[in-house]
C-alpha cells in the first residue's frame, strides 16, 4: 500500500444541481479512502498545476447542446498541450448530466483524454433525463471511492 494520500481532482461545470449532485458524491465516496485530498475545481478555475497534483481526474458535466460545458472544454483547452507528455496513462473518468442521452458530451470528453493521452479508469456515469437519482448517485459514491481506493493500493502510477 501506498504511504502518500490520494489526490483526487474534480472538474466540473453545472448550471442546475444535478451535476453538482453528482460531483459531490464522487468527493464523499473518494473521502471513503483514509487520507484521500479531494479538490473540486470549476473547469474555468482549474489550472495545469492542478492536473500535475493529482493522481487521478474527474470529469463532471451537464450535456449542453449535446456537448460537454463550456466550462470543461476551457480547461481542456487550456490544459491540453502544456501538459503534453506530463500526465500520460493518469487515470480519469466521467460523469454526465444528460438531457438527451449524453452520448456527443460523453464522447468528447473521451475523444480530448485520448489525446492527452489519460487513462479511463472506469466506465463513465450517465445520468439521463427522468431517471431515479440514487442509482446514480450511489455509482458516483463508488466511482469516487474506486478511484482513490486504488491509487491507495498502488493500483495506478502516482501523478
Amino acid at each position: 500500500m501506498s504511504t502518500a494520500e490520494p489526490r483526487v481532482l474534480i472538474v466540473y461545470a453545472s448550471q442546475h444541481g444535478g451535476t453538482v449532485a453528482l460531483v459531490e458524491a464522487v468527493e464523499r465516496g473518494a473521502l471513503r479512502e483514509p487520507g484521500t485530498v479531494v479538490h473540486k475545481l470549476h473547469g474555468t478555475a482549474a489550472e495545469l498545476a492542478d492536473l500535475l497534483w493529482c493522481d487521478a481526474l474527474v470529469i463532471a458535466t451537464p450535456e449542453n447542446f449535446g456537448y460537454m460545458a463550456g466550462a470543461v472544454k476551457d480547461f481542456f483547452d487550456r490544459t491540453f498541450y502544456p501538459a503534453q507528455g506530463l500526465v500520460d496513462h493518469k487515470p480519469y473518468a466521467v460523469v454526465v448530466r444528460a438531457g438527451n442521452d449524453g452520448t456527443f458530451a460523453l464522447a468528447a470528453v473521451e475523444r480530448i483524454a485520448l489525446g492527452y493521452p489519460l487513462k479511463k479508469a472506469s466506465e463513465p456515469v450517465l445520468w439521463v433525463g427522468d431517471e431515479a437519482a440514487e442509482p446514480k448517485l450511489a455509482a458516483c459514491e463508488e466511482l469516487g471511492h474506486t478511484l482513490s481506493a486504488s491509487i491507495a493500493f498502488g493500483l495506478f502510477a502516482r501523478g
